[in-house]
């Protein structure tokens, strides 16, 4: 009876990396893992390398099952995350944002990012960052930039610098809904 082992399969679920910047509300990032999780999706972690000093990492490990990536891995070693089948960077600084839009791959986060847009992964970015950061010039050009490179971008409004960071007013789980029309539409 070879239709018995035949059945269907438990579909491998989509896998999401989160890239983590250095942000105040870094720490909520179980949020996103939580609604991501809920979602059916498989999570790994990528963080900046200051952005490590923001999180928990054995509670993030604990949580995705994974370990978290911020450092180039050497030749030889395994892969220790699946491919991304989608990328959420939540927390975007203003530093990642701008150094991602120029292309410039400095750490294994931008990097993900910058190759991501050559391999056709959906990535939505939730940016984080206060309005004098936001009235430089470079950050509407990176915008730009970002956009016609496909990027989903959420309706996070700056909030006022040293105003305690608007952290009740970042919605998490609008990653999720950038790029899940994405994904259903064949992304």
């Amino acid at each position: 009876m070879s239709d018995r082992h035949t059945a269907p399969q438990s579909e491998k679920k989509p896998f999401l990396y989160v890239v983590v910047c250095a942000a105040g509300i870094a720490g909520d990032v179980g949020k996103l893992i939580t609604a991501a999780q809920e979602a059916h999706w498989d999570v790994g972690v990528v963080a900046t390398p200051q952005g490590l000093g923001f999180i928990d990492a054995t509670a993030v490990e604990a949580q995705t099952g994974f370990p978290i990536r911020s450092a180039w891995r050497l030749p030889g070693q395994p892969r220790p995350l699946p491919p991304a089948d989608a990328i959420a960077v939540a927390p975007a600084t203003f530093n990642t944002i701008n150094k991602w839009a120029a292309g410039i791959s400095d750490t294994l986060a931008v990097g993900i990012l910058c190759e991501a847009y050559g391999f056709g992964i959906p990535t939505a970015v939730l940016p984080y960052l206060n309005s004098a950061q936001a009235a430089h010039p470079a950050y509407g050009r990176s915008l730009a930039r970002l956009r016609e490179m496909g990027v989903l971008i959420s309706s996070y409004e700056p909030h006022q610098p040293a105003a305690g960071g608007g952290a009740d007013l970042f919605r998490w789980e609008e990653a999720l809904e950038l790029l899940t029309p994405e994904l259903a539409g064949g992304g």
